[in-house]
């Protein structure tokens, strides 16, 4: 029996008891895939990350990342956690800022980490994968019966339901306002006719709106993944990965570099807010970088 380490920390927050909780196992050699998932289940969190060695040794390490139910080839609040994790434990640390390299499923993920004394460690990473358009073609009187909303509250300005993946597929469903994005709840059965599995993956229901409760974010949103044990997640970077490909789609921002706050996890009492930077040339998205905040919360040991 193996004693390994683990840490929770809260991630996209810079405050202890908000954001999304990650835990983060170490020294996880020798665990199969099926031990990992069970433990994954154990913990019962959005995800649970594992970290290994790196099979390039110029790389920080190596990932593999699991919701309750499945393995993600990617996944955005694990990156980010455990970027500022091995950052201030020492491992990946070079003066006060650190480039480091994390091997996920999807690829190699190119990770900045920073801190400023006395406030939360930083991280923001490159997309591996630039969301990519999916085949959506259920009308908004479907999608919103499957959120409890009226048709009539789908959309906003020119933005649609549509669908994205930059590795983790989602629908990306814009509503009215405030209001109606704190009506939605999620019906699993109406979902899947909706969304089927995309390569074994159910994709989520990413819901958001213009209006916001803080007034320097961009977007609100929630996230909604039964399938994947997650009934709803306080903040998912993989969501705001896709939901990039919506926003130059319908906003069509100009060319050059563009950051957006997201907010997401406030009506779970769990605030959270998601850095998307975005570059664009020629109306297309060329680039885009997720970024958060993270606190350690705990640690302890898994004898397995």
């Amino acid at each position: 029996m193996a004693a390994r380490r683990y840490e929770i920390y809260d991630v996209f927050t810079d405050r202890a008891l908000a954001g999304n909780p990650l835990a983060i196992v170490h020294d996880s050699a020798g665990l199969t895939g099926e031990a990992m998932q069970t433990i994954a289940a154990e913990f019962n969190l959005s995800e649970t990350v594992f970290v290994g060695p790196a099979q390039n040794p110029a790389h920080a390490a190596g990932l593999r990342i699991f919701t309750p139910k499945s393995e993600l080839p990617f996944a955005g609040h694990p990156t980010v956690g455990t970027a500022i994790a091995l950052y201030e434990s020492g491992r990946a640390r070079a003066g006060g800022t650190a480039i480091l390299v994390l091997e996920e499923k999807i690829g190699p993920v190119r990770c900045a980490v920073s801190a400023t004394p006395g406030r939360a460690s930083f991280a923001e990473f490159d997309l591996p994968r630039l969301p990519a358009p999916a085949a959506l073609s259920a009308e908004p009187e479907l999608i919103a019966a499957a959120l409890g909303l009226d048709a009539d509250e789908i959309g906003f300005e020119n933005h649609r339901a549509s669908a994205w993946t930059a590795g983790v597929p989602y629908v990306c469903i814009p509503v009215a306002g405030l209001e109606a994005a704190a009506r939605a709840r999620l019906d699993p059965r109406l979902w899947l006719d909706i969304a089927p599995p995309s390569d074994s993956l159910v994709p989520g229901a990413y819901v958001y709106c213009r209006e916001t409760v803080g007034d320097d974010c961009a977007f609100h949103a929630r996230m909604f993944a039964p399938h994947d044990g997650i009934v709803e997640d306080p903040a998912t970077g993989s969501a705001a990965a896709a939901f990039a490909g919506a926003l130059v789609a319908f906003d069509v921002p100009v060319d050059g570099p563009g950051h957006h706050w997201i907010e997401q996890g406030v009506e779970m009492g769990r605030p959270s807010r998601i850095r998307l930077e975005v570059e664009t040339a020629g109306g297309a998205l060329t680039a885009a970088r997720i970024g958060g905040f993270a606190v350690r919360l705990a640690e302890g040991t898994l004898f397995v």
